[in-house]
């Protein structure tokens, strides 16, 4: 018993410490988007499937000692695999679909190690089902999730920043080799231990024809389908809900393992075997959490603050979860079915995971899926309850109805009237006219989400004024006209937005935006004049602008602006450490750094500055408050450069602001950063 749950408990660690340790190594190489974790999460999800099926199919048709030898031979030849570090010839030029680069990298890195652990769980709880008829084996399922839980947990705080990442892929690698050298042993024991088959016709099916848990009728259809449809609910909601967190914050791994965490601890609490799901417990919070959630998705058409939103989604997720696996783990079958039951779950969860991770952003204009995801669960609510008293059936029907209601205004509030709609990767891009085009303060505005991203007057005559972020007061505005009053500038732009920035040309200026979605390079040059009506020389570049700067040979910027942004989410990778070193490569004597840090969640003017102070550069916080009755927002941008007289030139100080060092803030690099300290 203790061979086989220790077995059970290695593999599960770090079968989903895995998790975090990859997508965080490819993180920086695909912009810093939140859909790299939905894109690994689909991966893992799938080869847990492949894995999941395998466990099925031996148990089915192999003898024992033939399922033992075919195991042991894929484990020795997955060692071959480590250490997992994935090849840098992976990373993107910029032109293919990250979608299928990440799947490939990971198929390519981690693919049979990672196998090879989503067939333990089914493959050695089958094992001991065959050598121990009597024992409870669902309570290996739910140590195997709690071994996940501690995994998931221990990752952002014990982890993540006290282990650098490549070492993590080290350690993890040896963890591995524990893992094979437990496996194996446990497979040669379960043949030790394997009572001798009721007759070799039945023998295929790997376990005892007389145990008691054997006699129970076999699942149909029916109950299979089931199975799929509530394991798909909680993945897609898990998915959906991770989404819907991350590209409102940012893309760090805290904000990926927390609804990943929840979900696991429905998993655990549910096959536990102690009962804590109770579906008269669960029906009133489950009903109220639905219409919030619903309700939050619009909140007038505005995000949530933070301490209302996290909670919100989290607390939803947990109870949407204990509701579809707690009426899951009610179904469980005999031990004897286990390893189809598991199929279906995993099955399940990849489609709810390639739904979400690949289906949505091809199919859907904009982030519906957290919508649709609530009505499904209300309309599963509805089936569930169908033969139970009237009162409960009129409950769920009015939950349906109030979720579609709001999900339908949340969309109609989004894509009522708006120009461009369209979503791929990167995220949802959004253009839409706001005010009559006779008006003179009428506006063409782009969206990435709820977040105003740019905008520009409808008038000819106000068309080509500053907007936003890039009025002459900002911190970017003041830096470019330090370096234009020494003649013709050449100015780098990471993020395009709108291009409103290109209205700071003049004849001998050289602006040069990078961005990573090509989409927003189309629609700057479709729906705003800004790019096409600049005096500057225009170039743009697609790809990570990171990644393509690492390329390039030294561009002798005047100024650099860092000001990319997807929904509210800061791509961490462009303010660290090893990000400063390759900003500098490009920028010249005396030249600017201008880190846009305007963000309603996350502090990050003290993060700039640490970085600078260990590079032994100026920081300088310029902050920006026009009033309302002009077109610019309140903006902050820290200002980093070689000159120690930054602070006191006469365009600096008079808005220049102290920044507020935070305790404990160590400089965040590739392999570290810290959500928690940075959180408003």
């Amino acid at each position: 018993m203790v061979l086989y749950a220790a077995t059970i408990f290695v593999s599960a660690f770090i079968l989903f410490l895995v998790q975090p340790i990859m997508a965080k190594q490819v993180l920086p190489w695909f912009g810093g988007s939140a859909a790299v974790w939905t894109t690994c999460m689909v991966f893992f999800q799938v080869v847990l499937l492949v894995g999941y099926a395998y466990a099925d199919a031996s148990i089915r048709w192999l003898r024992p000692r033939a399922q033992v030898v075919l195991h042991i031979g894929l484990i020795v030849l997955s060692l071959a695999a480590l250490p997992i570090i994935p090849d840098p010839s992976w990373k993107p030029l910029g032109d293919e679909d990250p979608t299928w680069q990440i799947l490939g990298l990971l198929l390519a890195t981690i693919g049979l190690p990672y196998f090879l652990l989503s067939t333990t769980g089914p493959l050695v709880q089958a094992w001991f089902a065959r050598s121990y008829p009597t024992g409870t084996v669902y309570r290996l399922f739910a140590l195997s999730n709690f071994a996940s839980l501690l995994a998931l947990v221990g990752y952002p705080f014990l982890i993540e920043p006290w282990i650098a990442t490549r070492l993590q892929s080290f350690s993890w690698s040896a963890a591995y080799g524990l893992f094979a050298a437990f496996c194996i042993a446990a497979s040669l024991r379960s043949l030790r231990e394997s009572p001798a088959p009721a007759s070799s016709g039945s023998s295929a099916a790997g376990l005892r024809a007389d145990a008691p848990a054997a006699s129970a009728d076999s699942p149909t259809w029916a109950d299979q389908i089931t199975w799929l449809v509530m394991s798909g609910l909680g993945s897609y909601l898990l998915l959906g809900i991770s989404n819907h967190i991350t590209i409102n914050v940012a893309s760090i791994p805290f904000l990926w393992l927390l609804p990943l965490t929840l979900y696991l601890i429905t998993f655990i609490l549910c096959f536990e075997g102690r009962g804590w799901y109770r579906r008269r417990t669960f029906l009133l919070p489950l009903g109220i959490l639905l219409i919030a959630m619903a309700w939050g998705l619009h909140a007038n058409g505005e995000v949530l603050p933070i301490l209302i939103e996290i909670p919100l989604y989290s607390l939803g997720l947990f109870v949407c979860c204990m509701f579809a696996h707690g009426e899951l783990a009610d179904m469980r079958p005999a031990p004897r079915h286990l390893t189809r039951f598991y199929l279906m779950i995993s099955l399940g969860g990849a489609i709810g995971g390639l739904l979400v991770g690949v289906v949505a952003p091809k199919v859907f204009s904009g982030y519906w899926e957290v919508g649709i995801g609530l009505i499904a669960t209300a309309f599963v609510l509805v089936w569930v309850l169908r033969q139970s008293a009237r009162q409960l059936q009129i409950g769920a029907l009015i939950v349906t109805v109030l979720c579609t209601w709001y999900v339908y205004q949340y969309i109609e509030s989004l894509a009522g009237g708006a120009r461009v709609m369209s979503r791929n990767f990167y995220g949802s891009l959004r253009v839409k006219d706001v005010g009559d085009v006779a008006d003179q303060q009428a506006t063409r505005n782009q969206l990435h989400g709820v977040i105003l991203h740019g905008k520009q007057y409808l008038s000819t005559q106000r068309r080509n004024e500053l907007t936003t972020y890039y009025g002459s007061s900002s911190g970017i505005g003041r830096a470019i006209a330090i370096r234009q009053q020494q003649g013709p500038v050449r100015v780098g732009v990471i993020g395009l937005g709108t291009g409103t920035l290109a209205s700071w040309g003049r004849p001998g200026d050289v602006f040069r935006f990078y961005e990573l979605d090509p989409d927003v390079i189309a629609v700057a040059r479709k729906e705003y004049s800004f790019l096409n009506e600049s005096k500057a020389t225009i170039e743009t570049v697609v790809g990570d602008a990171r990644l393509q700067l690492e390329r390039e040979p030294a561009q002798r910027f005047d100024v650099l602006a860092i000001d990319a942004f997807s929904s509210d989410s800061i791509p961490v990778h462009l303010i660290t450490r090893e990000a400063l070193a390759v900003y500098r490569k490009h920028v010249a004597d005396g030249g600017i750094i201008a880190f846009h840090v305007t963000n309603r969640f996350l502090r990050l003017a003290p993060v700039v500055a640490e970085l600078a102070r260990e590079a032994g550069l100026e920081a300088v916080l310029v902050a920006d408050r026009p009033g309302d009755d002009v077109p610019l927002n309140n903006t902050d941008w820290v200002l980093v450069s070689a000159d120690p007289n930054l602070g006191r030139h006469p365009a600096i100080a008079p808005a220049r602001e102290k920044i507020t060092p935070i305790p404990g803030m160590r400089p965040w690099t590739d392999d570290y950063s810290a959500l928690f300290q940075v959180l408003k």
